[in-house]
């Protein structure tokens, strides 16, 4: 797996290198059509770089596409690949978006490799060998008081209503609440130790697989809001340091 590890970073980089080329900070779109159309150019000019690399690496492993994002996969290995996690903030001229690329092997993520490529960092974890950024071990939150701890959140696309119930629960019993897009970086703080927890309503494979194996890989519990190990085809999250999981499991 490491030597595949190395093969998936150098493609993700290349991927990275690519949309860095066309990324300004200075953006600012005008319109939502001015949104959905970058969007698809930005999907379309990694997923051409990322798809045929990634097929020549593992020959027999599929690729997620929509109509899997939300449903449990069928046995063997898949990619789940985001060309662009956090669009909405690449063309705002925002710093967080990134490549992640995530090896699922029988619903269980096994690799991944995720790459900011504004700062130039990169995260990495294989299941059992640890989670890292830039080569240096991450470690979750040793927080066990939930009262001081941070939660963060990427707000849904539907459950509004639910979404702001859970919001003001939440505000009642910890110390902070955050709400951020991408769903990626919340995670990717939560490995480092950052934050303490993150929940989502409607998540998708391709959102939270890269943050799911490197949570768990730093220490970290990822379930589903009723405490089931979260899988692909699980459309809630709750990741969250050990010390205070089983705690703010309640709330929630």
């Amino acid at each position: 797996m490491e030597k595949l590890l190395d093969q998936v970073k150098a493609v993700v980089l290349q991927a990275g290198e690519a949309l860095l080329d066309g990324y300004a900070g200075t953006a600012r779109p005008a319109s939502k059509r001015d949104l959905a159309t970058a969007g698809r150019r930005l999907d379309d000019l990694v997923t051409g770089i990322l798809r045929p690399a990634l097929a020549d690496l593992r020959p027999g492993a599929r690729w997620v596409g929509d109509d899997r994002e939300t449903t449990a996969l069928p046995p063997g290995e898949w990619w789940a690949v985001d060309p662009i996690e956090g669009g909405v903030n690449y063309v705002h001229g925002m710093d967080q978006w990134a490549v992640t690329v995530t090896l699922v092997s029988d619903n269980v993520p096994v690799l991944t490799v995720v790459h900011q490529p504004v700062g130039n960092r990169t995260w990495t974890a294989i299941r059992g060998a640890g989670a890292f950024l830039d080569g240096t071990p991450l470690t979750v939150s040793a927080k066990t008081d939930l009262g001081a701890s941070i939660v963060t959140t990427t707000q849904p696309r539907t459950r509004n209503r639910q979404f702001g119930d859970t919001v003001a629960t939440l505000l009642d019993t910890v110390l902070l609440v955050r709400a951020t897009v991408p769903s990626t970086f919340p995670l990717l703080d939560l490995a480092a130790g950052h934050v303490d927890a993150y929940w989502q309503d409607e998540c998708d494979l391709i959102g939270v697989a890269a943050g799911v194996l490197l949570v768990t890989e730093a220490g970290g519990v990822v379930t589903d809001r009723h405490g089931q190990p979260w899988r692909p085809g699980h459309t809630d999250i709750l990741a969250a340091a050990a010390g205070v999981h089983t705690e703010l499991l309640e709330v929630l």
